[in-house]
């Protein structure tokens, strides 16, 4: 078996483990040991992993976004920040460091995936978080696993008229038809866009999710926790399959402080 190559002197908090990045859970080894990623070089390593998060657990939503890792991955669905917890999680599991970085989101992104009372009970600003990579001494800063690729070429398939900035559906991005969300050691990016706020960098989820708590409480958390999102995934099943309906068929441009901000990330 090849030793593993970490990054040079990475800080000891970005390989540990968390109760939220629960690494040696046994279903996390046990992936880790069958798809053989510790052979790989870190370049393939991130992207393997990068590659399996983003495409073989679908968009969707979970009960809430601070799971540990081994809850997200049996639940086989995620979002921007469980996707993100299992991300950090194999890559740990593997010996490359990361950490999280924190922000919120302008709701007008989710228009469209989540609808009806569901977007009324969101919050206005909903918090949003990528994964740094620490690749070649560099970080890398890693977005664009969020959507996985049926979905995003069914919004790309009903929306082919248009070619710049789309808002909607869980995108934000200045190029619908061509979006940075391939890992080729370079940032990738699908919800940029729309940020409004920038907490900053976390060694873990558990810091982020001490500071800045989760999307809901009291009894939206119950009814989005028990009803409310079950109805999201039905919804964002829909899309997959190309049943955008036209009341819902909403597009506009990323916000202004999106804009504003997404530009200087």
């Amino acid at each position: 078996m090849k030793s593993l190559h970490i990054a040079s002197n990475p800080a000891l908090e970005f390989i540990n483990s968390s109760p939220i990045l629960d690494i040696h859970h046994p279903d996390i080894q046990r992936l880790v040991q069958i798809r053989g990623w510790r052979e790989l070089s870190p370049y393939a390593r991130i992207g393997a992993i990068y590659d399996f998060v983003r495409d073989e657990l679908a968009f969707g939503y979970n009960a809430s976004d601070d799971l540990p890792a081994s809850r997200v991955l049996a639940d086989g669905i995620g979002q921007c920040n469980t996707k993100g917890t299992l991300f950090m999680a194999l890559l740990r599991a593997v010996g490359i460091p990361c950490r999280i970085h924190g922000f919120t989101i302008d709701k007008a992104l989710q228009r469209g995936a989540i609808t009806g009372v569901a977007y009324q009970l969101a919050p206005p600003s909903i918090l949003h978080s990528w994964v740094e990579v620490l690749f070649e001494d560099r970080w890398v800063r890693l977005e664009g696993f969020i959507l996985d690729k049926p979905y995003l070429s069914a919004l790309q398939a009903e929306f082919a008229d248009v070619e710049g900035s789309f808002c909607g559906f869980g995108v934000a991005t200045t190029s619908l038809q061509s979006p940075m969300v391939d890992w080729r050691g370079q940032d990738t990016f699908i919800q940029k866009e729309g940020i409004n706020q920038d907490f900053g960098v976390y060694d873990t989820p558990d810091a982020f999710y001490q500071a800045h708590g989760v999307n809901l409480s009291g009894i939206k958390r119950w009814l989005y926790m028990h009803v409310i999102r079950h109805w999201m995934n039905r919804n964002v099943d829909n899309i997959r399959q190309g049943q955008v309906r036209p009341s819902k068929r909403h597009v506009q441009p990323p916000t202004q402080a999106g804009k504003h901000l997404g530009a200087h990330l």
